[in-house]
Parts: C-alpha cells; structure tokens; sequence
C-alpha cells in the first residue's frame, strides 16, 4: 500500500511538473518577441528580402495580383506578435501564404517578426503640427479630396479608398503625396485615353487591360469596354490624376491634412 502511494505521489508530481513547464512554456510565448534588437531587425529584412519579398514585394506593402497583402500597417490576421509568428511558421491553410522551412530556427522566425513589427508606425509616438479637425474640414471643402476619395463609404471612386490610410503610409508619405502626386504611382490608379474607330476620344481610370481588350472608367463612373481591334488608338498614362497642392494649400493648411489623414485607421 505504501509503495502504491508513493508511486501515486510520484506520479502526481509528473503531472504537476508537466503542467508548470506547459504552463511557463506557454507564458514564455505570451512575453513577445525576445529578438527584438536592430541586430534582429536587419537580419529579420535580409531574411524578408531572400524569401517573402517575391509576394509581398521589397517594400513589404503587397501586391495586388498575387493577394499578397501590405505588411506595413496593420495586419488582419494577427493581432500580437504570437499570432504572426503561428502565421510565418505554420502558414494560412487555402491561401498563397506557406509556412517557412520546417527546419528554420525558431530565432530566425522571431527575427523576421522583428523585422515586420518594425513596419508599422506607432501615431502615439508621433506629434504632428498640424490640426485632426482643421484636416477634417479641408477633406470636405477647400481641398476637395472627397471628389475622388472615400472615407468609411463618403466619397467618390476616382482614387484609393483612404479609410484606413494612416495605417499603411506615414506622415512624410502623406506629405510627398500631396506635394508630389506622380511619383510611383501604381498601375491600379493608371488612365488610358482611347481613340475608338469613330475618332471619339474617351479618357478614364485603368480599369482592365488584356492582349484582346481594356476597360476604362470616366469621370462620371461610366464604365467603356473596348475590343482592342475595334480602335484606333490607346495610350496608357502613368501620371496621377491627382493634382499637387502646392499652389493651392498653404503649409499649414497642409499640416493639417496630413495629420486628418494620419488619424485615419481602423477603429478598436
């Protein structure tokens, strides 16, 4: 009978001895990422750079055609650094995203959590000059950015939907694309002009282009289908239909917009 319950006893301390290290494994976890040095970050991008920005591109801001998505804001599948770590080591079952090498070191795979967690802005850390409410109204009025722009489904079609835009472009990417609007501009906000066969030119945004066809929309959001071998003549223009403000804001009327748009990002 002793014996019987000392091998209980002995037992019993297992269990609880296993219970305790799932458990201080568990809060090891929970504690975040321990690689989080700028040693960790570069070698977390140089990681990044051989491996993920063939889908999520070399500035980790996504790429449309591939479902690939942005890397810099924040992320819709992982709310803790935990979470992104499942993602990168076990990948998203139906999806493009596959898990890393199985044989990768749990210490790269934190480092390029790292390296992702160094993307995204923190606006707590941020004072910007300008005014959120000034912004707000010059949105609406002076700077008529609601012609083209939707916020939480105000606006028009003409440009990208800029209702989570704080959390994929910081203040001094706001800024450049105001002060600059025709650097790098994507191939989704690309026009067309088309000369159909009865010399009628129409202009619009780029909708879809094949080898057979291209679709564009006008101002007025009608959209035009064209056979390729039914027109005269198209021309893609790469420039942004948006217009600098420059000549139009002052610099503080600018501030404030930056800071409007910097505020724009989904609601916890």
């Amino acid at each position: 009978m002793g014996n019987l319950t000392t091998q209980l006893g002995r037992l019993l301390t297992v269990a609880l001895g296993g219970l305790f290290l799932a458990a201080g494994g568990s809060f090891a976890e929970d504690a975040g990422n321990l690689y989080n040095t700028n040693f960790d970050i570069n070698a977390g991008l140089k990681y990044f750079e051989r491996q993920c920005s063939r889908c999520h591109g070399f500035d980790a801001k996504g790429n449309d055609e591939t479902g690939a998505p942005d890397l810099t804001g924040r992320l819709a599948r992982a709310s803790s650094e935990v979470g992104l770590f499942n993602i990168i080591r076990t990948g998203i079952a139906g999806t493009a995203m596959l898990p890393v090498a199985a044989d990768l070191p749990d210490s790269q795979v934190w480092q390029l959590v790292a390296y992702i967690g160094s993307l995204s802005t923190d606006p707590a850390n941020i004072d910007l000059p300008g005014s959120v409410a000034s912004g707000t109204s010059l949105f609406t009025s002076k700077a008529d950015c609601n012609s083209c722009h939707m916020v939480n489904g105000q606006g028009g079609r003409l440009g990208p939907d800029l209702s989570r835009v704080g959390e994929r472009r910081s203040p001094e990417e706001l800024l450049s694309d105001m002060l600059n609007p025709h650097i790098d501009v994507a191939p989704r906000w690309w026009t067309m002009r088309v000369t159909d066969s009865d010399g009628a030119v129409r202009e619009g945004l780029r909708m879809n282009e094949d080898s057979f066809s291209l679709r564009i929309m006008d101002e007025e959001l009608n959209l035009w289908s064209y056979p390729k071998n039914q027109i005269e003549s198209f021309e893609r223009v790469e420039a942004s239909t948006m217009p600098s403000y420059t000549q139009t804001l002052s610099d503080s009327e600018i501030d404030d917009l930056v800071a409007y748009l910097f505020s724009l990002r989904k609601e916890n």
